[in-house]
């Protein structure tokens, strides 16, 4: 079992920055991949951004070159460093985590999941 616990949300300006934090425990080691994903009232859940543990990343085009998730394995602790956020950002952010992911975006492959984090970019 694994456990997720995110951190860092809030209400920002649009063109601002957030980082969020996810701390993970339990059975870490079994971890393949970790990944933020949003939600936002009636719409999808959607992949944000995810880290494996080859070293490769994927993101979601629209926040290409805004975000950037990277990994503390010392502390167990995922990151997504927000900049340039814009009022579309606003949702619900989830961190997530698996032992075997085949689409590091796709919400369906990730078992475990956090409680979430709230994202509010104003204009």
């Amino acid at each position: 079992q694994v456990q997720l616990v995110e951190s860092g949300g809030g209400s920002v300006q649009s063109g601002g920055s957030l980082r969020l934090s996810c701390s993970a425990f339990g059975y870490t080691d079994s971890l393949d991949c970790m990944g933020w994903f949003r939600q936002s009232p009636g719409k999808e859940r959607e992949g944000v951004a995810a880290i494996c543990s080859d070293g490769t990343t994927s993101y979601a085009d629209s926040v290409k070159g805004r975000f950037t998730i990277s990994q503390d394995n010392a502390k167990n602790t995922l990151y997504l460093q927000m900049t340039s956020l814009k009022p579309e950002d606003t949702a619900m952010y989830y961190c997530a985590a698996d032992p075997k992911v085949y689409n590091p975006l796709d919400w369906t492959d990730f078992r475990y999941w956090g409680r979430g984090t709230q994202v509010t970019v104003s204009s």
